[in-house]
């Protein structure tokens, strides 16, 4: 019997111990509930807790959590159409509180998501399409390639980078007595809504086709430009050839001439032998063996054959 009533006990105690101690992890935090309603101060220290047994422990994420927007067609000040797509990360800063207004992660979800999208929709509204897009007034980073493409960029004001800072500063303003701490909102996507797309788009390519025209225009003049130093190179080339080639046949000439007098200008011997060769080339050519011949006797012809004879 005595057995029996100790392993009662023992099966008591650990009952009791079970219902009475939790254990709360380091990326958790709890707060204690009796009846639903909470009790006491939140518990943000990681360990082994205790509790009384009929009260229970509701746990709650210390981690950096994700709230996703969904992509809603939203108009600009300037009544332009655009599809914005934004996302947040948050935490739950008030475990007690937290619990008291939104009771889970749930409820804080749909709580954001009437906040974040509400200051949303007010931003865009409350700024032109400009503002929304643009982040700031440096020049296009295009101008190094195509020369005119950023010279006529309109200056902004505020700037898309200074709109979410406005909707995070009122989201975070509105969750302040909810237990939760919105830590960033950033835009995921914004894009044209249907009816202005096509005008954007007919002015892209009208931008761009005025850049092609231009480069273009710069490539054939710099052809022309080309052509024109090689044709003025060319004919200067040709100019110093023909120069060059005149030179050439002019000493090879004057070296001809000179050699020729200086052939003419030896012996008397050698001359009356070359006119003498002369002669008999040009008596081969004329005369043929039917050929009567009359010449008197002072010709070039007669001396020749006198001297020839006995």
């Amino acid at each position: 019997m005595k057995r029996i009533l100790g392993v009662l006990l023992v099966l008591v105690l650990l009952l009791l111990a079970n219902l009475s101690l939790f254990v709360v992890r380091e990326d958790r935090q709890a707060i204690i509930t009796e009846f639903g309603a909470p009790v006491g101060d939140a518990i943000d220290t990681p360990g082994l807790k205790f509790k009384l047994p009929w009260r229970k422990a509701q746990y709650f994420d210390r981690r950096f959590l994700e709230w996703q927007g969904s992509a809603e067609e939203l108009p600009t000040r300037d009544k332009v159409f655009i599809f914005v797509d934004t996302y947040a990360r948050w935490r739950i800063s008030d475990p007690l509180l937290f619990f008291q207004r939104l009771r889970d992660e749930r409820g804080a979800q749909s709580r954001l998501d009437d906040i974040l999208d509400g200051e949303t929709r007010n931003a865009i509204a409350n700024h032109d399409l400009i503002e929304v897009i643009r982040s700031s007034n440096r020049e296009a980073a295009a101008d190094e390639s195509y020369p005119d493409a950023g010279g006529g960029l309109e200056e902004i004001v505020t700037g898309r980078d200074k709109i979410r800072q406005d909707i995070l500063a009122a989201a975070q303003t509105r969750t302040d007595d909810l237990g939760i701490q919105v830590l960033d909102v950033q835009f995921r996507r914004i894009n044209y809504g249907e009816q202005v797309e096509p005008d954007v788009f007919n002015r892209m390519i009208s931008e761009r086709q005025r850049i092609a025209d231009r480069f273009r225009s710069q490539g054939q003049g710099q052809a022309s430009e080309i052509l024109g130093n090689m044709d003025r190179d060319l004919k200067r080339i040709e100019s110093e050839a023909y120069r060059q080639a005149t030179e050439i046949r002019g000493r090879a000439d004057a070296e001809a001439t000179e050699i020729y007098a200086s052939a003419y200008n030896q012996s008397v011997q050698s001359r009356s032998f070359y006119e003498f060769l002369r002669t008999m080339e040009a008596f081969e050519k004329t005369i043929d063996p039917n050929t009567w011949l009359v010449v008197s006797t002072d010709s070039d012809y007669f001396s020749f054959l006198k001297a020839s004879g006995p």
